[in-house]
Order: structure tokens, then C-alpha cells, then sequence
């Protein structure tokens, strides 16, 4: 009888305190992630740009000028970019006329490390293009395209850029072809220049 009663009563105990040793557990801590690098929120670019002019009949040569955007990062590998840049300058002197093309555009970037200082970027930009000192229809068109681009990190703030893409617009020339129908074009962009991140 005795025996019954010491062993229920090591029986309560034991559940007892079970919560408790169960509660004294330490979990192990987890290692952290290695970061890759600096995690910067912001990027600003800025440098010289290239765009070819397909929309415009006669011309022979694409036009130069500068090309800027802002991105704001989410995380290590997206972020959204704002893009413009201003071509007012040929190349050569085989256009007809004195065109000049603005872009405004928009959109998502995607961004990984490749080797060492050496990252590579990919962006989809949508937005409006603008083709001055011409007779075209609309005066601004919706515009778009996507490129990708590498950077070369020079210190932990700045880094040279140069990227690659193809924006597409629709401009109807005046009066050589008539109404609002549209007739699209893809211009060849490129841009080099210096991003500053912080």
C-alpha cells in the first residue's frame, strides 16, 4: 500500500514539474546570414547616353546625350528605378533636321553579385517618349522595353554602370502618313556613367 502511494506521488510530481524543465530548454541560436555587402537603399546614376532614332524617316544617325535614374532598393535583389535621359546630339551629321528624343520611363530592377566587384542588373521600364523638332503624331508616345546592364563597384558608395536595352514607341509622321495609327518602333538605348549609393 505504501509503495502504491509513493509511486502515485512521484507520478504528480513528475508531471508537475514537467512544464518547468521543459520551459528551462534552451533552443540553439540560428547563425546568421553572411551579408553579401552593403545594403544601400538608394542608387543615383548619371552619364552619357546613346539612342537610335528608327522612328524618324531620313535619319542615319542615332543621337547622344545624358541619361540619369533613381532606384530605390528593396532588399538585396529588387528594386524600382525612375529613368530619363535627354538625346540632342548625332552622332554624325547624316540626320535630316535636327531631331532631338526625350525618354521618362519606370520600373522594376532585378540586381545579383556576378564575380567579386562585379554585379549585373536587369530592368522592365514603362513610361513615355518624346520626339522633338520633327513633324510626328502624338507628340509624346507610351513607351517601353526592358535591358540589363553590369556595374563595377569602385568603393562602397560608388561604382561605374553601363547597361543595354530596347524601348519601343509609336509615332505616326506628319503629313507623310495620315490619322493616329500606330506605327512601331524599337530604339536601341545605351548609357555609361557613375552610380552613387547610400
Amino acid at each position: 500500500m505504501k509503495s502504491k502511494v509513493l509511486l502515485s506521488f512521484l507520478a504528480v510530481a513528475a508531471a508537475a514539474l514537467l512544464p518547468t524543465f521543459a520551459t528551462c530548454q534552451v533552443a540553439p541560436d540560428r547563425v546568421p546570414k553572411e551579408p553579401t555587402g552593403p545594403n544601400y537603399k538608394y542608387e543615383v546614376f548619371a552619364g552619357y547616353g546613346y539612342t537610335s532614332l528608327n522612328q524618324v524617316n531620313q535619319s542615319r544617325s542615332g543621337l547622344q546625350g545624358v541619361t540619369a535614374s533613381v532606384t530605390r532598393n528593396f532588399g538585396e535583389h529588387f528594386g524600382l528605378s525612375v529613368d530619363g535621359g535627354h538625346y540632342a546630339w548625332a552622332v554624325t551629321s547624316a540626320n535630316t533636321g535636327n531631331p532631338t528624343v526625350a525618354l521618362f520611363l519606370a520600373g522594376p530592377s532585378f540586381h545579383a553579385p556576378l564575380y567579386d566587384k562585379i554585379s549585373g542588373f536587369a530592368h522592365v521600364l514603362l513610361g513615355g517618349a518624346h520626339t522633338g523638332n520633327v513633324s510626328i503624331s502624338p507628340s509624346v508616345s507610351f513607351a517601353g522595353g526592358a535591358g540589363i546592364g553590369m556595374e563595377y563597384q569602385m568603393s562602397p558608395h560608388f561604382a561605374l554602370r553601363a547597361y543595354g536595352d530596347d524601348i519601343a514607341s509609336s509615332f505616326t509622321l506628319s503629313p507623310y502618313q495620315s490619322g493616329y495609327s500606330t506605327h512601331m518602333s524599337w530604339n536601341a538605348r545605351a548609357g555609361f556613367g557613375v552610380a552613387y549609393k547610400f
